[in-house]
C-alpha cells in the first residue's frame, strides 16, 4: 500500500464460527488488484477499521502462501471487534498495512518447530504452521502443543485434525477444565511438554498466547535444553498507529509494532519492563 495512513475497503467473503465466541473472517479487497497484489509475511499483522466506531490492530490468520484473501480471527472483546461481530458476509471493513516484523523462515528451514500456543494464540501462529506445511519438504518434525480453557473454547477443531494426520507432525492438546466428553489431557499447556518429548538439540519454539502463559512456557522450555535465541514469541501490546509514531507499543527503545511483535526469548529478556510486559 502507497500510503500507510489510508485503510482499503475490504469484502468479508465469509464467516466461520471458531468457539461460542471466536470467529474467524475471510476478507478480500474491495479493489481487484490489490485483491491480487497484497502481500505479507507470517506473523505480521494489520489495523482493521470500521467506519464512525474506530481502528484495532488484529494479527492475519491465514497463510501468504494462499493468495488472493487475508483470514482474520477475533473475539468480541472490544469496541471495534463488537461492531464487526455485528457484521455479516457481503459487508464491508477496512484495512491498512500489513505491519510489524515476521516470524523467521530461513532461519527455521531444516529444524524441528515445536509451537506452543494458549487459547486464542493459536491464531498468529496458524499463519505459521500452514506456511509450514506448505512447504513440508524444508523442515524436520513438527509439533504442536494446544491449551484451552475447556473444550468449548478450542478454536481451528477441525484444522487441528487435520495438522494431527500430515506426515512427521505430532499434536497434542490440553485444557484447564475438562467437561464429560473430554478424554485428552487436563492442565495447563506446559503439562504437555513431557508427553511431547520436547528436545531442544536442532529445535525452534514458537509461542504465542496470554502473556503470563508465554512467561512460564518459555522458561520452562529452557529446562528441555531450549536456548533463548530458539524460543521465539509474539508479545501483545497495545499498538494504536501501527508504525511507531504514537508510542503506545513502546518497550525501552524498541516498539512492538515495527521491531516487533515476533522477538526471540533472548531479546525479551534485554527489556528494561520485562516484568510489565508480563
Amino acid at each position: 500500500m502507497k500510503n500507510e495512513y489510508i485503510p482499503y475497503p475490504a469484502e468479508i467473503v465469509s464467516i466461520r464460527k471458531e468457539t461460542y465466541d471466536v470467529k474467524t473472517y475471510k476478507l478480500r479487497f474491495s479493489d481487484p488488484k490489490l485483491a491480487e497484489s497484497f502481500s505479507y509475511k507470517q506473523g505480521q499483522f494489520v489495523q482493521v477499521s470500521v467506519l464512525g466506531t474506530g481502528e484495532a490492530p488484529i494479527s492475519i490468520t491465514s497463510s501468504p502462501t494462499r493468495k488472493g484473501f487475508l483470514e482474520l480471527t477475533m473475539r468480541a472483546t472490544g469496541r471495534i471487534t463488537n461492531a464487526i461481530y455485528g457484521m455479516h458476509t457481503g459487508d464491508t471493513v477496512f484495512i491498512r498495512g500489513p505491519y510489524g516484523n515476521s516470524f523467521p523462515f530461513k532461519e527455521l528451514k531444516g529444524r524441528d518447530i515445536a509451537f506452543v500456543a494458549g487459547g486464542i494464540g493459536l491464531a498468529p501462529v496458524r499463519s505459521l504452521i500452514n506456511f509450514i506445511f506448505d512447504n513440508r519438504h524444508l523442515f524436520g518434525h513438527i509439533t504442536i502443543l494446544y491449551g484451552a480453557k475447556t473444550p468449548k473454547d478450542i478454536c481451528f477443531k477441525d484444522e487441528i485434525k487435520q495438522w494431527a494426520g500430515i506426515r512427521d507432525t505430532s499434536v497434542y492438546v490440553t485444557v484447564d477444565r475438562a467437561d464429560e466428553t473430554w478424554r485428552e489431557n487436563i492442565g495447563v499447556v506446559t503439562s504437555l511438554y513431557p508427553k511431547a518429548g520436547l528436545k531442544g538439540d536442532n529445535s525452534t519454539a514458537v509461542l504465542c498466547g496470554p502473556p503470563v502463559m508465554i512467561k512460564f512456557a518459555a522458561r520452562e522450555l529452557l529446562n528441555y535444553g531450549f536456548v533463548s535465541d530458539n524460543i521465539i514469541v509474539t508479545l501483545e501490546r497495545y499498538m494504536k498507529c501501527g508504525i511507531g509514531k504514537c508510542g503506545h507499543c513502546n518497550i525501552g527503545g524498541l516498539y512492538v509494532c515495527t521491531d516487533g511483535p515476533v522477538f526471540t526469548w533472548k531479546q525479551v529478556g534485554e527489556f528494561p519492563e520485562i516484568e510489565n510486559v508480563f
